[in-house]
C-alpha cells in the first residue's frame, strides 16, 4: 500500500543511543499493554503503512505502446504499405485495423496477466504477533506502526525496526542488510549515536531474520523509514527477468521466425516463376509470416499459468514465483516433514510416566491422585517453560505458539491450574530457547529467596542433563540403570505412534543464569498424540502412480515415525528408516536411496540429503516450517513451507507456500503444476498445426497452380479469430484422470519435443489436403468460380481449426467425455468465434474485406461435411492406427 505522509520526521533520531523509558514516553507506549486501536490508526495516519514504497508498475500507455513493437507489428505495416503503394485502399485500411486489433488482444492479454499476478500477491500476506489492548495478538504486519510491542522468536521476519527492551539467547542474521554473514548476538544496552549500523546490538531491523532466542521490541521505525526502506528508495526498479518458460517460448517463436522468413521467399520465388501477381505474392507471403508466428504466445502462456496459480491457491496452495509452476511437472522425490503434513497436527497429552507407573490421561485430565506430587511438578513446568499464548473459551481469538506447547496449556488449563497466576509467582529471569540442535529448552525462574528451573525436551537428551528424578516426596540419585530404563520406557511409548517429551526441574539458590541446565531433577515424561492423516493414503497412491517418490523426513523419534508410515502407507515395500546418527557414519549410497524414513535429522543432514538426490538426477520438493529448514528450502527445487505453522523465513524462502499444511494439497499443486503445463504445450500444438495447415493450403495451390487461393486478409482473420480464443480457452484447462498416471516430466526437455512436431505436422496435413481436394473437385469438376471455391477455402478451414480444438484431449480418454469438452471456456470460444464468422459473412463492408459472397445452402453443406472430415481422419489416427498422441 501507499505511504502516505512518509515525509513526517520520527521523534527518535538515534533510537539506540536512547534509554528504553526515553523511547516508550515519546513513542506513547507501552511495554506491558501495548497500544490501543485508537493509537494505532493515529500512527498509520502520521506515519503511514508499515511497507515499502511499491515499484511503479509500467503504465497502461506503455503496455499498449509495446504491443506495437514486435515483429507481427512490423509485417503488418508492410502489408498496409505494400497495399497502399499498389493503391488497394480497402485492403490497406483493412490490415491497419488487424494491427490495432492484434495490439488489442495482446493489450487485453497482458493486463489480464498483471491482474492476476496482482490477486496472487494480495494472497502472500505476513503477520507478526504483538501485544494490543494487553492481548498477544496476530496482525498484518503492514499495520505495525511506531510504538507498537512486537514478540519475536526463532524463524521470525523482524517486521519493523525497533529497539530491544527484553530478550533471550536472540540472535539475529543481518546478512540481508549489512552482508555479515554470521548470527548478531544482541543485547540490551544503550550505545553511541555514530554507533554503526552492523554494531547496533540492542536494534532488530526490519526484513532481517531471528536465527535464535526470542524478545520484545517497542518498533521505532516502519515502512521506509526503516534501515531497509532507505536502501530500496535509492535503488530503481530492476527488470524482471523471464521464467524458464517464457525463455523457452521465446525461443521457439524466433525459430518459427526464420522458418517461416525462408518459406515466405521460396514462395515468393514459386509465384514468381509461374507468372503470378507481384502484389498478390509479395501479400500473401508477409500474411503467411503473420499467420505462423504466434506472436501472443508468452502472454498466453502466463495468462495460463496465472489461472492455474490462482485456482492453486483456491486449494490452499500459495505459488510465490511462476518459474516454480514449470518445475512442479518435473518433480519426482518429495521430502516431507511429518508433524501436521502427514498427521493431522491435533495434539493432546495421552498418557504420562514418571518412575514406576503409567498415568492415563482422559480427556486432557489426570485419572488419578496418586504421585499428586509429581503431578504437580509437571503441571509447574508445562506452564513456566512455554511462550505459547491460549484463550479463554467462548473468546474469538486463537491460540499462538508450538502446538505442542499449546497443548501443554491446554492440559494445565483442564486441570484446573491458573498458567496466569503461576507466571506471576514465578517471573522469568532467563530462557534458553529450543533450537533443533540442542533440542532442549529451559527456562529460569525466580521463587522468592530461591531461583527454579523448567526445562523440556528430547528424552534422550534431557535425560543427560539430569543428576537425579522424582520419587514425588523424595529425590533419587538417576544412574545409568534408572537412565536406561526411562529411555527403553520412552521407546515403548514411541513405538505406539506416541510423540514423547521429558521434564526435569531443578531448585536452588544463587543459580546462574548462563548455564543453567545441568545437574537437573527428571521429573517424568508427557505422551502426546497427533494421528495420521488417513487421508493421506490416497494421495501417496497417487504419487507412486506419478513416479513420485515420497521420503518422509524427521526431527521426531524413528519409532514415531515407523509407526506413522506404516498407518499411512508411506511405501508399497517395506519402510526402511535411517537415524541422523547413522548418517554421520556415512551409509552406502544404495542404503540411502532405498530409505523411506530419515529420523531425528538436524538440518544440516537434510540439506545434505537434497544434495545427494539432486546430484542423482532428481528433481526434489522439501517440505519445511522452521528457520533452520531455510538452507534445504532455498537447495531444492522446489522449497514447500507451512503456512499454518511455518516460520516466516521458511515461507519468505519458499517457493510454495501450504496454507493447510497438508500432504494432500502438495499432490494437487503438482497435480496442477502438471495440467498448466500439459494446457501449454496442448495450446503450443494447437496453435503450430492451424497455422502449419494454412501454410500447407497456400503452398499446394500455388504449386498446382490453382486459379483461386487463400486471400491474406482471410489469412489475418484466421490467425486472430479462429486461432486466439480456443487456445486461449485450452490454456484454461484442468487436466484430466491421466494426469498424475504418467511419470514427471524432465524441466530441461524443451516444450515441444520430436514426438509433438509429428503431432503438428500430422494434424496441419490431415487438415489440409481434404479441404484442398474439396475446393479442387468443386472447382475442376462442379465448375464452381473461383470466387465459391476460395469461400468454401476459407469456411472449411476457418471450421475445422475449430473443430481441431477436440483433437487435443489425449487419445485414452473418450472423444464425448475428456478435459476439453469438459472445459466451459472452450464452448465458449467456439459460440464466439462462430458468431463473428457469421458477422464478417452476413454484414457490409466486413464481407467485402474478407471477399466473402453468399453462397448456396449446398455449398454451405459441402463446407460443414469437409471441416468435420479432418476431426474424423485424426480420431481415426489415434484410436486405430495410433500414430499421433
Amino acid at each position: 500500500m501507499k505511504n502516505e505522509n512518509e515525509n513526517n520526521s520520527y521523534p527518535i533520531k538515534f533510537p539506540h543511543a536512547e534509554d528504553i523509558e526515553k523511547i516508550a514516553q515519546l513513542l506513547q507506549a507501552n511495554q506491558q499493554s501495548g497500544l490501543t486501536e485508537q493509537q494505532v490508526q493515529k500512527g498509520i495516519k502520521d506515519y503511514g503503512w508499515n511497507s515499502y514504497k511499491a515499484q511503479k508498475q509500467q503504465s497502461i500507455f506503455l503496455i499498449l505502446l509495446a504491443q506495437f513493437k514486435s515483429p507481427i507489428v512490423l509485417l503488418l505495416v508492410v502489408a498496409a504499405t505494400l497495399s497502399f503503394s499498389f493503391q488497394h485502399w480497402l485492403e490497406g485500411f483493412s490490415i491497419i485495423a488487424v494491427l490495432f486489433i492484434t495490439a488489442a488482444l495482446g493489450f487485453l492479454m497482458e493486463l489480464q496477466a498483471r491482474r492476476s499476478m496482482s490477486a496472487l500477491k494480495q494472497m502472500d500476506v505476513s503477520v507478526s504477533k504483538v501485544i494490543r489492548d494487553h492481548w498477544v495478538v496476530e496482525v498484518p504486519s503492514e499495520r505495525i506502526v511506531p510504538g507498537d510491542i512486537v514478540l519475536l522468536e526463532a524463524g521470525d521476519m523482524v517486521p519493523a525496526d525497533g529497539r530491544l527492551f527484553e530478550l533471550h539467547q536472540l540472535e539475529a542474521d543481518e546478512s540481508a542488510l549489512t552482508g555479515e554473514s554470521l548470527p548478531v548476538t544482541k543485547r540490551l544496552e544503550s550505545l553511541i549515536k555514530n554507533t554503526p549500523l552492523a554494531e547496533q546490538s540492542n536494534m532488530v531491523f526490519k526484513g532481517t531474520a531471528i536465527v535464535n532466542g526470542n524478545a520484545k521490541v517497542l518498533v521505532t521505525g516502519t515502512g521506509m523509514h526503516t534501515e531497509l526502506g532507505k536502501i530500496t528508495s535509492l535503488v530503481e526498479a530492476a527488470e524482471q527477468s523471464s521464467t524458464p518458460l517464457e525463455k523457452k517460448l521465446q525461443g521457439l517463436t524466433k525459430k518459427l521466425i526464420w522458418i517461416t522468413s525462408a518459406l515466405a521467399l521460396i514462395f515468393i520465388a514459386t509465384g514468381a516463376l509461374q507468372g503470378k501477381d507481384i502484389y498478390l505474392i509479395v501479400e500473401t507471403a508477409l500474411a503467411l509470416a503473420v499467420a505462423a508466428i504466434p506472436e501472443g504466445l508468452p502472454i498466453v502462456a502466463t495468462i495460463a499459468l496465472t489461472y492455474g496459480m490462482l485456482r492453486m491457491a483456491k486449494k490452499n496452495v500459495l505459488i510465490k514465483r511462476l518459474a516454480a509452476v514449470e518445475t512442479l511437472g518435473g518433480i519426482n522425490t518429495i521430502f516431507t516433514d511429518k508433524t501436521g503434513t502427514l498427521t493431522e497436527n491435533k495434539i493432546e497429552v495421552s498418557n504420562i510416566y514418571i518412575f514406576d507407573e503409567y498415568i492415563a490421561v482422559e480427556k486432557n485430565k489426570i485419572s488419578t491422585e496418586n504421585n499428586r506430587v509429581i503431578m504437580d511438578q509437571l503441571l509447574l513446568i508445562s506452564t513456566l517453560c512455554n511462550n505459547a499464548v491460549i484463550r479463554e473459551k467462548g473468546t474469538n481469538e486463537k491460540e499462538l505458539g508450538d502446538p505442542i506447547e499449546i497443548a501443554l496449556l491446554q492440559f494445565v488449563a483442564d486441570n484446573h491450574i491458573d498458567s496466569d497466576k503461576i507466571n506471576q509467582q514465578y517471573p522469568r529471569i532467563s530462557e534458553e530457547a529450543f533450537s533443533s540442535e540442542t533440542k532442549v529448552m529451559g527456562t529460569l525462574h525466580k521463587n522468592g529467596s530461591t531461583n527454579f528451573v523448567a526445562a523440556k525436551g528430547a528424552v534422550e537428551v534431557l535425560i543427560e542433563k539430569c543428576t537425579t528424578y522424582s520419587k514425588g516426596d523424595t529425590i533419587e540419585i538417576l544412574t545409568k540403570k534408572e537412565k536406561e530404563l526411562f529411555l527403553q520406557k520412552a521407546e515403548e511409548i514411541q513405538a505406539q505412534g506416541t510423540r514423547v517429551l521429558a521434564f526435569a526441574f531443578k531448585e536452588a539458590t544463587g543459580i546462574s543464569t548462563d548455564k543453567f541446565l545441568q545437574d537437573l531433577t527428571f521429573s517424568g515424561f508427557i505422551g502426546f498424540l497427533d494421528p495420521p492423516r488417513m487421508d493421506v493414503i490416497g494421495a501417496l497412491q497417487s504419487c507412486r502412480e506419478a513416479g513420485i517418490r515420497v521420503i518422509m523426513i524427521t526431527g521426531d523419534h524413528p519409532a514415531t515415525a515407523l509407526h506413522i508410515a506404516e498407518k499411512i502407507k508411506l511405501s508399497d515395500k517395506e519402510n526402511i528408516v535411517i537415524t541422523g546418527k547413522e548418517l554421520e557414519s556415512n551409509p552406502p549410497e544404495k542404503l540411502l536411496f532405498a530409505a523411506t524414513i530419515f529420523a531425528r535429522v538436524d538440518p544440516k543432514q537434510k540439506l545434505d540429503m537434497v544434495s545427494l538426490y539432486q546430484k542423482k538426477g532428481d528433481i526434489v520438493a522439501m517440505t519445511g516450517d522452521g528457520i533452520n529448514d531455510a538452507p534445504a528450502l532455498k537447495k531444492a527445487d522446489i522449497g514447500i513451507a507451512m503456512g499454518l505453522r511455518g516460520t516466516q523465513v521458511a515461507k519468505e524462502t519458499a517457493e510454495m507456500v501450504l496454507k493447510d499444511d497438508s500432504f494432500i494439497s502438495i499432490v494437487s499443486a503438482i497435480e496442477q503444476g502438471r495440467a498448466i503445463f500439459q494446457n501449454i504445450k496442448r495450446f503450443l500444438v494447437y496453435l503450430l498445426s492451424c497455422n502449419l495447415s494454412e501454410i500447407f493450403i497456400v503452398f499446394g495451390y500455388g504449386l498446382f497452380n490453382f486459379s483461386f487461393s487463400i486471400l491474406p486478409m482471410q489469412i489475418l482473420f484466421l490467425n486472430l479469430v479462429t486461432d486466439i480464443f480456443p487456445a486461449l480457452a485450452l490454456g484454461m484447462g484442468k487436466g484430466n484422470e491421466l494426469t498424475m498416471k504418467n511419470g514427471p516430466r524432465n524441466p530441461a526437455e524443451a516444450i515441444v519435443v520430436k514426438k509433438d512436431w509429428i503431432s503438428i505436422i500430422v494434424y496441419a496435413l490431415l487438415m489440409a489436403l481434404p479441404i484442398m481436394i474439396v475446393s479442387w473437385y468443386c472447382s475442376s469438376y462442379l465448375q464452381y468460380e473461383p470466387e465459391v471455391c476460395n469461400n468454401i477455402t476459407f469456411f472449411s478451414l476457418a471450421l475445422a481449426q475449430l473443430w481441431h480444438v477436440f483433437n487435443l484431449s489425449s487419445n485414452k480418454i473418450s472423444f464425448i467425455k475428456n478435459e476439453i469438452t469438459c472445459n466451459a471456456f472452450v464452448w465458449y470460444a467456439l459460440l464466439l468465434c462462430i458468431i463473428i464468422i457469421a458477422v464478417f459473412y452476413n454484414l457490409a463492408p466486413l464481407n467485402e474485406i474478407l471477399g466473402l459472397r453468399m453462397i448456396d445452402p449446398t455449398v454451405w453443406l459441402i463446407i460443414i461435411g469437409t471441416s468435420f472430415s479432418p476431426v474424423l481422419l485424426i480420431q481415426l489416427l489415434k484410436r486405430v492406427v495410433k500414430i499421433i498422441d
